[in-house]
């Protein structure tokens, strides 16, 4: 019995493979797919059911196979069609590109040089992989699309906490202005009608820098410092307030330091007019987004004022999403680290939990302040030239992600403080030069961190000082290929999540472990070393 059923099988196989009839009359019949393995009555497998289920599979193989040609078909068309437009572009671009290359890139022909990306990956119309696998399936099981359980919710307590006494910033803010607006410009203006005239100009310069200085101590130093402190302002309240003191300061000074040599070297035997700025010019500069000052600007021709409402709609959405993953993400593992003694064990497993949304948080921030906030105020004020940071995640050398993460501000260092260092020493001490830039930057970034935190934790300038130096000099521009980059983004990593860890445990600190009669050590030392916080 066993012998006549192989042959009964082997006879249906070689009939299905050898008979179109047979195929026809199956596609005729509507069976039904049962995956189960049914059985006879005496306990054996079903021969003919299994064969029948076979060949049903076969044939909707078979009917799947045209629509699968036709669609590999439609999308071989589009690449070709692509290939064909991208090869009659670049036979009607202009035959000065080359020598442009050429001319910008020192030519790609030279040993080490990297082509640009026109001579590289070339890009056409077409959909991407997911997007083009979202056609309904003909035959097989048909997927409901349902609502998942997990629903955003968003939540403003925190953006509200952060950006508390908006009214206290606001007049602060236009105290501020109206004070560089007014007092720098006439001091320096006084300075300069009088300088060529008096017969003591040392005596009558002294007199101006004591009032310049004098001044501005009190008037932008002190005083916003003080309504930080004594208002007690929200940190991104109180970052408002002190970033922009240390803005308007640096304006001034790059103000003052760029139109002094024009005031000494006037002769007024050529002319008798002093050549000093006019309120237009320093009132643009005031708003400008940069730190250098100059009389004129590259401008551009028209405002796009739907640009300037899509930068700001991103600044609004970038914001928001930092809060939502501060709030979600960074904060409990904050609170649930902070109930436990410092300890190193406690410090790696908070740096591991909070690395990935720490990284995206600083990056939203970054774009939010450089791309989209300068952007959108340079379209307003028709500023053309927009390089406010350049490539800085494809640096290979700390040097060079220094150089490019932040222009606006990397510009003035180089030009006020290393360039001027480097003439006041005869240009033969470098490294002393590029530590008293490190120095000044270290702690400028402490200041800020210290009155908008309200505590004093020097770990940024350790780290500026220490790990900065350091890695400045071991990941020099020397470094090429992709395993530096590799090793620049671990570290960013690693010391920006070991920042926030650091920094958020003292703030816990200081807000549940107060102290009743607090010493001047007090205020130094770090709090959460000692204190066990119990929530």
């Amino acid at each position: 019995m066993v012998g006549e059923e192989n042959i009964s099988l082997r006879n249906r196989r070689s009939t299905y493979e050898t008979s179109e009839e047979k195929e026809d009359s199956l596609k005729r019949l509507e069976v039904p797919v049962d995956w189960s393995s049914p059985q006879s009555s005496n306990g054996h497998v079903d021969v003919d059911h299994l064969v029948t289920r076979k060949m049903q599979l076969l044939v909707e193989a078979e009917q799947m196979k045209p629509a699968f040609m036709q669609r590999i078909d439609s999308h071989f068309t589009e690449l070709v069609n692509g290939l064909i437009a991208k090869s009659v572009q670049l036979e009607s671009s202009p035959p000065a590109f080359s020598a442009v290359c050429s001319e910008k890139d020192g030519g790609f022909k030279s040993k080490g040089s990297r082509a640009p990306p026109e001579h590289g990956k070339v890009f056409v119309a077409r959909k991407s992989v997911l997007e083009g696998s979202r056609a309904p399936l003909e035959h097989g099981k048909v997927f409901v699309a349902r609502k998942s359980p997990l629903e955003l919710v968003l939540e403003f307590d925190l953006l509200v906490y952060t950006f508390g006494k908006g009214s206290v910033v606001a007049s602060t803010w236009l105290y501020m202005f109206l004070f560089t607006l007014t007092v720098p410009y006439g001091l320096f203006l006084l300075w300069a009608q009088g300088y060529h005239g008096s017969t003591h100009k040392t005596i009558h310069s002294a007199f101006f820098g004591g009032l310049f200085m004098i001044f501005h101590i009190f008037g932008l130093g002190v005083g916003p410092t003080y309504i930080v402190i004594a208002y007690n302002l929200p940190p991104a309240s109180a970052f408002i307030v002190i970033l922009e003191q240390v803005r308007l300061l640096m304006k001034i000074y790059s103000f003052i330091r760029e139109n002094t040599p024009r005031i000494l070297s006037f002769t007024p035997q050529k002319t008798n007019t002093v050549q000093v700025p006019k309120v237009s010019q320093y009132l643009y500069f005031l708003f400008a987004p940069t730190l250098i000052y100059r009389d004129e600007y590259p401008r551009t021709p028209t405002i796009r004022w739907s640009y300037v409402a899509t930068m700001f709609a991103q600044v609004l959405g970038s914001l928001f999403y930092t809060s939502y993953l501060f709030d979600k993400y960074l904060l409990p593992a904050f609170r649930s680290h902070s109930r436990e003694h410092f300890n190193v064990r406690e410090l790696v497993l908070c740096i591991f939990n909070i690395i990935l949304p720490c990284i995206l948080m600083t990056i939203f921030i970054y774009f939010l302040l450089f791309h989209y906030w300068l952007n959108a105020f340079a379209e307003m004020l028709r500023f053309a030239d927009r390089m406010f940071y350049k490539d800085w995640w494809n640096s290979t050398s700390y040097a060079r992600y220094y150089r490019t993460w932040n222009v606006v501000v990397h510009d003035w260092l180089f030009y006020y403080a290393y360039k001027d260092f480097l003439w006041l020493f005869g240009g033969k001490s470098k490294a002393v030069a590029m530590l008293s830039v490190f120095t000044l930057s270290a702690i400028v970034h402490e200041y800020v961190l210290a009155v908008c935190l309200g505590y004093f934790y020097p770990v940024l300038f350790c780290f500026f000082m220490g790990f900065g130096m350091l890695f400045n000099f071991i990941l020099n521009d020397h470094r090429k290929g992709p395993i530096w980059n590799v090793i620049l983004w671990i570290t960013l990593f690693l010391g920006q999540s070991v920042l926030f860890c650091l920094h958020t445990q003292e703030w816990h600190a200081h807000k549940h472990c107060p102290l009743e009669n607090p010493t001047f050590l007090d205020y130094v030392k770090p709090r959460s070393w000692t204190c066990h916080l119990k929530f």
